[in-house]
């Protein structure tokens, strides 16, 4: 038995998890998010990918898209009629990571057996209809436990709401919420576009859809979810960052309180879940790259609360946060396959 498969028996017989995976099938595995999901269940102690499905890449091997897993997957593309692949023996879950629009299309065009979960990371579904929970772990873990069908959160709007949702829990939010945010390139897909351009991106910063931006419906909701009669303002400008991933948030809205009072507030809240932090000492983003992590940093000014949030993108805001509601779907720990490394520096 090698090294590798003996860690994964010890980690299963610690657990008390049986040594069954989670089958899994990926829709629209050629995109970052696609990518990015593969990255993780090839080294889940729980899961294995059924199949990886792309039209633009079908027959190629995974890693002539995704050049970082030569080596640690031979999957092959498909690009077959997908209901054969929908209905074959065994299978446990699918993620839908196409673009916003065509989880919609995927499931009106095909027909899913009743056992099998989804979960979708494109803004079909994040207002709760056609079934599908809000996917916020932080803000509903015992529904995602209970579901069949999860809407992924948006990477904005994780980042935003998991700075607010303590003081939304506690009913403090008494003014508008003022968000300027930065992201990095990968944010945007990985389809080529003027401002995508290395020649444009690099050393260069500009705002987009301020005030406007999709996240903002589900930001509201959530919101309203754990502040009754919630109708304040989110004046939201997001920024196009210089570099590739990582979001880092900062809110600020009117506040009575003191500093501590705040840091004891959302250490409480944050207790019990596994990946988000409230941090002393301030914050920066490579802390949290290529990890399921969110960071919270906390300081009051002259009756304004300014709380800053970092997480990366394609992790925690897309397809690291999927797989941790892969793992509450089917019973597993929270953070299994999800202990991931940070560069640091």
């Amino acid at each position: 038995m090698s090294k590798n498969l003996n860690g994964l028996v010890a980690y299963k017989l610690k657990t008390g998890l049986q040594m069954s995976n989670i089958n899994i099938g990926i829709i629209g595995a050629a995109g970052y998010t696609g990518g990015e999901l593969i990255r993780i269940l090839v080294n889940h102690p729980n899961a294995h990918i059924a199949f990886a499905h792309s039209k633009s890449q079908a027959g190629k091997p995974v890693y002539a898209t995704h050049t970082d897993l030569l080596g640690d997957t031979e999957l092959i593309f498909t690009g077959d009629d997908i209901q054969p692949l929908l209905d074959q023996q065994g299978l446990n879950a699918i993620f839908l990571c196409s673009g916003h629009g065509e989880s919609k299309k995927f499931l009106d065009e095909y027909q899913l057996p009743e056992t099998v979960k989804v979960i979708d990371l494109s803004t079909d579904f994040r207002n709760e209809s056609n079934g599908f929970v809000y996917g916020l772990p932080e803000l509903q873990k015992e529904a995602i436990k209970g579901a069949t069908k999860i809407a992924n959160p948006g990477c904005f709007a994780t980042s935003i709401e998991l700075a607010v949702l303590p003081l939304a829990n506690a009913g403090l939010i008494r003014d508008d919420v003022h968000v300027s945010a930065v992201t990095g390139s990968t944010g945007a897909g990985q389809a080529l576009s003027a401002t995508t351009h290395f020649t444009w991106r690099n050393n260069n910063m500009s705002i987009y859809k301020a005030f406007t931006h999709q996240h903002l419906t589900e930001i509201k909701m959530t919101f309203g979810k754990l502040q009754a009669g919630f109708d304040q303002k989110v004046n939201f400008v997001p920024y196009r960052g210089d570099y590739t991933r990582g979001i880092i948030a900062n809110v600020y809205t009117r506040y009575e309180g003191t500093l501590e009072e705040a840091k004891a507030l959302y250490k409480d809240f944050y207790a019990s879940h596994p990946f988000t932090h409230v941090s002393d000492t301030p914050i920066d983003l490579k802390q949290i790259v290529n990890t399921n992590k969110c960071f919270v940093h906390l300081e009051v000014h002259d009756g304004q609360l300014l709380i800053t949030s970092i997480i990366d993108n394609l992790t925690k805001g897309a397809s690291g946060q999927a797989v941790q509601n892969m793992n509450l779907l089917f019973g597993l720990p929270e953070d299994a396959g999800l202990r991931l490394k940070a560069p640091a520096f």
